[in-house]
């Protein structure tokens, strides 16, 4: 079964930082443009950033650059989302998302495979 599995949300204080990992199972992520959306409450979803299959191509929103970071490690089958200077603004739940694509590719648009969320709560 093809899975993605996102971790690392949680509550955290404004200005604080956190790392989010999304885990994939039943398939790897080396052949694929990875996503990282959020959602929050009452919104509507937002991609946020994306990493090229070649991991060469990195996109981010404005709403986040300059303050998170996209990576990954194939060989831990995973992709990273370092959040730092968190606003409170930043809260919602977070989604990665992945789709096969070309070596260099990094759009947000048509992503195949979805994770069920993870939760940021930015809040003192």
């Amino acid at each position: 079964q093809l899975q993605l599995v996102e971790s690392g949300g949680g509550l955290v204080q404004p200005g604080g930082s956190l790392r989010l990992s999304c885990a994939a199972s039943g398939f790897r992520l080396n052949y694929t443009t990875i996503g990282w959306f959020r959602q929050a409450p009452g919104k509507e979803r937002e991609g946020i950033s994306c990493i090229s299959r070649s991991g060469v191509t990195t996109n981010y929103a404005d709403s986040v650059k300059g303050r998170f970071t996209i990576s990954r490690d194939y060989t831990k089958n995973t992709v990273y989302l370092q959040m730092n200077g968190l606003k409170a603004e930043d809260t919602a739940v977070y989604y990665c998302a992945a789709k096969y694509t070309g070596g260099s590719v990094c759009q947000l648009g048509g992503m195949t495979y979805w994770g069920k969320g993870t939760l940021v709560t930015v809040s003192s």
